[in-house]
């Protein structure tokens, strides 16, 4: 089976989680914008942190740009939730071959999803900022791996824990 056919629940189920929805509704509060861009900060540092195969996709010092652009603190120590933890914990325990489908998973939903989130978050949202958005998306395509499924997945239910724990710190559980 297809790589985007094997993942296409959980990455539908991610889309619909109700913190992901106000956002692309452009109803976060910059508050709650900075602590996702915290828990954004915490995982790509994660991906970035070891590898140095794509420096053209790093997104650490774009966020570390929007944070400061939203008064908010570097420090993320503080602000992680305990499912972001884990996920930074996960993708730091593999292999920089076994972080590609991390690769996959989070640098094209900035590259797609993100265009579109861009114009609805607080600030000037330069996380979503490719140098060279063909490139970025191409480098990604020329890696990518249908056996990557089980491990895409586990990034998407990582990603469903944080946006549900999101959710439920922002007292608008709707």
């Amino acid at each position: 089976m297809k790589l985007r056919e094997a993942t296409a629940e959980l990455h539908s189920k991610a889309e619909k989680m109700e913190f992901n929805q106000r956002m692309f509704r452009g109803e976060l509060s910059t508050d709650e914008y900075a602590n996702y861009l915290h828990q954004q900060l915490a995982i790509f540092d994660a991906i970035e942190s070891q590898s140095r195969t794509y420096p053209t996709l790093n997104r650490v010092d774009n966020i570390k740009v929007d944070l400061l652009e939203l008064n908010s603190s570097l420090d993320v120590t503080g602000s992680l939730l305990p499912s972001t933890l884990e996920y930074a914990n996960h993708i730091a325990s593999l292999s920089e071959k076994e972080r590609l489908p991390h690769v996959y998973l989070n640098y094209l939903a900035l590259a797609y999803g993100g265009q579109m989130m861009k114009t609805k978050v607080p600030g000037s949202g330069k996380m979503y900022d490719f140098e060279n958005m063909q490139e970025a998306v191409g480098s990604i395509r020329a890696i990518q791996r249908d056996e990557w499924a089980d491990e895409v997945n586990k990034g998407f239910q990582f990603i469903i824990n944080i946006a549900d724990e999101l959710q439920n710190n922002t007292g608008s559980n709707s």
